[in-house]
Parts: C-alpha cells; sequence; structure tokens
C-alpha cells in the first residue's frame, strides 16, 4: 500500500494520472458484503463507466439544484425537531440526511428517527466500518493465503456474509418497491425514475440496480450526518465561531426568516464553516484505495502495476504547514474561498483544495454537489435558529466533548456526546413552529408529498 500524504502528489498522481489510477484493488471483505455490486469498490471497467455514466445526470451540478425544496422541507422539519426533542439532535441529524437521500433516489421521505429501513441501513454501516476496520481485515488484505481459513477461525468473514444478506434484502427491496412506484406513476422525481428507464437499454439486473441506488443511499447519508456531527461538536468547543456566524446570519436575513440557498453568496463566514467542518472532522482517516493499472515512474520512484495507492486524508487536513494549528476549527482559513468543493477538488492548484473528503481522480464522489447544498441549509438554519453549548450532567457540570474520542472503523465520526441546543429567542421558536405547520399542507397524512414541490416540476 502506498501512502500519499501530500496534497500535490494526491493531484500530480490520483487526478493528473487519472486514466491509469482509477481502479480498485480487491478488497476481500467489502467485496464479501458487496457481492461484487457495490459500485465503490467495483474494479474499472464497462460496469463502471456505465454506473458512472448513469450516475452523473440525476447528480451533476445543473440536476442538483431541482433537489432544493426536498432539502429545504427537511431542513424544517429537522428544526422543529430540535426544538421538540433537542437531547435527540444526533437521531435528527441522521434522520434529516437519510430522508434527503431516500427522496432524491427512491422518491419517498423517511419521516420517522425510528424508521426500520433507515435503522437498518445505519446498523450495516456501523458493523460494516467495523469489519472493513478490523485487524482480520488488514490481515487478509496483506495475506490473501489466509482467506482460505474456514469461516469458524475468522468471524469477522462470517460476519461480511451476514452484512450481504442484510444489504441485499434492503437495497434491492427498496429499489424494487420504487420501481412499481415508477411504474404505476405513483413515484416523485427520483433516481430511480431514470434508472427504470435505462434498466432495459442497457439490460442491467435487479440485483445490480438496488446496489447502485443503495450504496449511493449509504454514502450521502452517513458522510453528510457524521461531518453534521463534527459541526455541533465544533460550536461547543469554539463559542466565538459560533458567534460570529450568527452574528453574519442576523446582518443578512435578520431575525424574521430563515437562511436560504439563495443567501449562499452573502454568507462567506457560513460557507466557510461548512469547509472547516469537512477539513476538521473528515469522514474517514483514509480515502478508498486505488489500484495503479500499469507500471510508471514519479519523482525517481517506480510504481508497479497493481500497487495499491490510497490518500492520507487525516494527514493532509491536519498537516500543520497547510493548515496552521489544524485542530482549531478555524473558519477563516476559507473565508476568501468561495469555491465550491467540486471547484476546489478541480482546481488546477493542488496547494488551494479545501479538503479531500470526496476522493480524487475519475472516483471523485458524483454526489458533493447535493452534499453542499445538504450542509450549508443546515448549518446556516441550525445556527440562526438555535444556540448550542456544553450539555450539563446530572450534578450540574459541564461536559465538554473531546474531539480526539472517534469512531473506529473505515467510517470516522465523534463518539456520541451529549449537547445543550436552545431557541435563540421566543421568536425564533415561533417561526420555527410556523415554518414547519406551513409544511404540513404539502403533505398527506404519511408525511409525503402531495403534490411536487415548487422547482421539481421542471426536472425531466
Amino acid at each position: 500500500m502506498i501512502v500519499l500524504s501530500s496534497d500535490q502528489v494526491v493531484k500530480d498522481l490520483m487526478d493528473k494520472r487519472s486514466n491509469i489510477y482509477s481502479d480498485r484493488p480487491d478488497m476481500y471483505f467489502l467485496q464479501i458484503i458487496g457481492g461484487g455490486n457495490r459500485f465503490l469498490s467495483m474494479p474499472y471497467g464497462d460496469t463502471w463507466r456505465l454506473l458512472r455514466k448513469l450516475c452523473h445526470t440525476p447528480l451533476n451540478i445543473n440536476t442538483a439544484k431541482f433537489y432544493v425544496p426536498y432539502q429545504d422541507l427537511e431542513s424544517k422539519m429537522l428544526l422543529d425537531g430540535m426544538l421538540q426533542n433537542p437531547q435527540l439532535w444526533i437521531e435528527h441529524i441522521k434522520r434529516y440526511s437519510h430522508s434527503i437521500m431516500t427522496q432524491m433516489l427512491f422518491g419517498f421521505r423517511t419521516t420517522s428517527m425510528d424508521d426500520p429501513k433507515r435503522n437498518a441501513l445505519y446498523h450495516v454501516v456501523e458493523s460494516m466500518s467495523e469489519v472493513l476496520g478490523s485487524s482480520t481485515g488488514a490481515v487478509l488484505e496483506v495475506y490473501p493465503l489466509a482467506r482460505k481459513l474456514p469461516d469458524f477461525m475468522l468471524p469477522e468473514k462470517k460476519h461480511a456474509k451476514k452484512l450481504h444478506e442484510a444489504e441485499r434484502s434492503l437495497f434491492v427491496g427498496m429499489w424494487l418497491d420504487a420501481k412499481r412506484a415508477v411504474l404505476g406513476g405513483t413515484s416523485k422525481p427520483c433516481f430511480s425514475r431514470d434508472l427504470v428507464q435505462n434498466q432495459l437499454a442497457y439490460g442491467i439486473s435487479e440485483e445490480l440496480c438496488g446496489w447502485t441506488v443503495g450504496t449511493l443511499l449509504e454514502a450521502g447519508s452517513d458522510t453528510s450526518a457524521n461531518t453534521l456531527m463534527g459541526f455541533i461538536q465544533a460550536m461547543i468547543l469554539f463559542p466565538s465561531v459560533q458567534k460570529q456566524a450568527q452574528e453574519e446570519l442576523d446582518r443578512v436575513c435578520g431575525d424574521a426568516r430563515l437562511p436560504t440557498m439563495e443567501d449562499m453568496d452573502d454568507l462567506p463566514y457560513i460557507h466557510a464553516c461548512v469547509k472547516e467542518s469537512l477539513r476538521w472532522m473528515p469522514t474517514a482517516i483514509l480515502g478508498a484505495p486505488h489500484k495503479v493499472m500499469q507500471d510508471n515512474e514519479y519523482m525517481g520512484y517506480h510504481i508497479p502495476a497493481g500497487a495499491s495507492v490510497t490518500c492520507n486524508v487525516w494527514a493532509i487536513h491536519m498537516d500543520e504547514k497547510r493548515h496552521p494549528c489544524p485542530r482549531e476549527f478555524d473558519p477563516l482559513r476559507y473565508i476568501h474561498d468561495p469555491k465550491s468543493s467540486y471547484e476546489s477538488a478541480t482546481s488546477a492548484d493542488a496547494s488551494q483544495r479545501d479538503h479531500f473528503v470526496f476522493g480524487t481522480g475519475r472516483r471523485l464522489c458524483q454526489g458533493m454537489h447535493v452534499a453542499d447544498r445538504t450542509l450549508h441549509l443546515a448549518v446556516s438554519r441550525l445556527l440562526w435558529a438555535f444556540n448550542i453549548d456544553k450539555a450539563l450532567d446530572d450534578d450540574g457540570r459541564e461536559v465538554v466533548p473531546d474531539p480526539e474520542r472517534l469512531t473506529q472503523g473505515f467510517i470516522l465520526h465523534p463518539e456520541p456526546f451529549p449537547a445543550s441546543i436552545t431557541p435563540r429567542s421566543e421568536k425564533h421558536a415561533v417561526l420555527l413552529r410556523k415554518d414547519w405547520e406551513a409544511c404540513q399542507q404539502l403533505l398527506d397524512q404519511r408525511k409525503q408529498w402531495i403534490h411536487l414541490p415548487e422547482g421539481l416540476g421542471s426536472k425531466k
């Protein structure tokens, strides 16, 4: 494994030489769990190129704006949940990010924190992260012969097989439900609509369709939720940042309306807070590994075909030369950087890239345009509406979260911690209630959309 801890080397190899750095190594446990159908771990070939092409249309920068009404409604439910049950803030955030993705991909809202499909997905993701980050997983990657050992000697392998069945049932089941809604004319605009049209034309199996949409759900739900957990922690630990952000929001939006996406250009500090959240608490220590497709030379080093190469996300984000005092949450690093995640990732100047959360080269995450909006709406509206402070324990002492206490495994986020989340004023609280109440006329008794949200009708 070749680990790249320099932004310039990542740019030179994984971006500029993406034609030979875009394959995937045989990630053993991930292949078992995904059955070879997981888009993330699929080798660079015709099937991967086809799926990437099909994902481009519903996730590109022009199409992503059509989903803003979904994000707007979900953020208002997030605020109402924080107002009603602030102690469940982590669950509210998870529901928020998950529901945006289920609407975009399958055409239905996730209306409850207790939704069984949502809980099943998060259980699988957490279990998968543990398996992939286990010592057994590392041994089997380095010593492939050990994979032939019987399952009773490799409990993680047995666990991986069970996770495969759980994910298969969940992903294919959700896909078939969405497909029936599309064919029955009852679906809302979503990725599954496009996939149903393309399935027959390209001869894609039900299994592969399910895994394709399911993998996007998995990636989009988890990444945004984990980033927002890190953001909440940062607001507790760095109250001066919260104060400055709220001053900007009050100056631009006042106290009589929520921030909207139209305010983004006028909220550079909020934009910088989103960027700093992604840098300060990345959702993975290492990027998913790439496999080199042919021998090549770099700075006097021979890099053989078949070598695994990965981006050391944590090391680059915490590089003191790149980011002085890297464990300080300081949005001013990005105050003069209006670029989106995509614009930054594709910039010619490696030193100016904001973060490496969304991957590199031809494996760059296609959903980053959606993620930027999901994070911006949540960050701006949470700070407009609430004060975020340290919680008190049973003895009345402040609980200070430790930013170094992170989950163990492939996926990274802070260990759960309590927070005090209170409305900034009664006027703010009243407006939140009124806004969410106004949304009810758009929804049926199951809290699903009755009519297309404004702006989605023109999406083809």
